[in-house]
């Protein structure tokens, strides 16, 4: 596991953007599995400038999310394919059969997760997942339990995920209650694993996940199973107690 420091959000994104850029030109069909929330937003400006200036090409690379709330449509503006195309998907020279996320309209979940584990696996796994980090450790929408889900799940958000995401609606009543979302199993699966966070408020979980107990109580800190293929990159708040209590743990940017 290598944990890196860097100065502030845009260094963060910009470094992380440098990991999954030279993934795409290492492989230019790579399968890249990816992420919502406020911590990627960044990174994708990045690869968005990127292809802009015909650094990176999109155009025979396939994408798997993450994640997706139940209940809404596509077009929904606080939908997850709603996020990537906004912050992504309408930017760069991708062609959109090729980005796939679950399908929260879809109210057979045992159908949907099935579904979205074989599409996982007839693209032949995922080349690079990118993750954010919940305030409660969850990944994905994987959050703390006394089991694992290997594969797809439907999921009860947490009341501090549902919470946290109320401020993106315009009433705590349409915040939805369900996701599915993509298992830990699928997640440490992939070939390579890269975590960005930023933020005071995500220090402390940082610090629980990558040094405390191992626990499905604590998803991220089932990264740690896979530690040689993981990549973290936090800024200055988000590192601070790293850098404080575990400064030869870090490599600081």
């Amino acid at each position: 596991m290598k944990i890196y420091i860097c100065q502030n959000y845009e260094e963060m994104s910009a470094h992380a953007a440098d990991l999954i850029a030279g993934q795409i030109k290492e492989k230019p069909d790579s399968v890249l599995g990816l992420a919502t929330g406020s911590s990627p937003i960044g990174l994708y400006k990045e690869l968005v400038a990127r292809n802009q200036k015909g650094e990176i090409s999109f155009k025979n690379i396939k994408t798997v999310n993450l994640d997706e709330y139940c209940g809404l449509t596509a077009d929904n503006d606080q939908s997850y394919a709603y996020f990537m195309n906004q912050n992504l998907f309408n930017h760069v020279d991708i062609d959109k059969a090729n980005t796939n996320l679950p399908d929260g309209t879809n109210p057979d979940a045992a159908a949907e997760c099935a579904r979205y584990d074989a599409l996982i696996e007839s693209l032949g796994g995922i080349d690079i997942q990118l993750l954010g980090i919940g305030l409660n450790g969850h990944i994905g929408f994987n959050e703390p339990s006394d089991t694992i889900s290997l594969g797809t799940n439907h999921v009860a958000l947490t009341q501090s995920t549902f919470e946290a995401n109320a401020r993106f609606f315009a009433s705590i009543d349409d915040v939805p209650r369900y996701a599915y979302s993509m298992g830990c199993g699928s997640i440490l699966n992939a070939k390579k694993i890269l975590l960005v966070a930023n933020g005071k408020g995500k220090a402390e979980i940082l610090e629980k996940s990558f040094f405390g107990p191992v626990t499905s109580q604590v998803p991220a800190s089932l990264l740690r199973l896979v530690s040689d293929k993981v990549y973290i990159f936090a800024d200055k708040e988000a590192g601070a107690l790293l850098l404080e209590n575990h400064p030869e743990e870090v490599i600081v940017l």
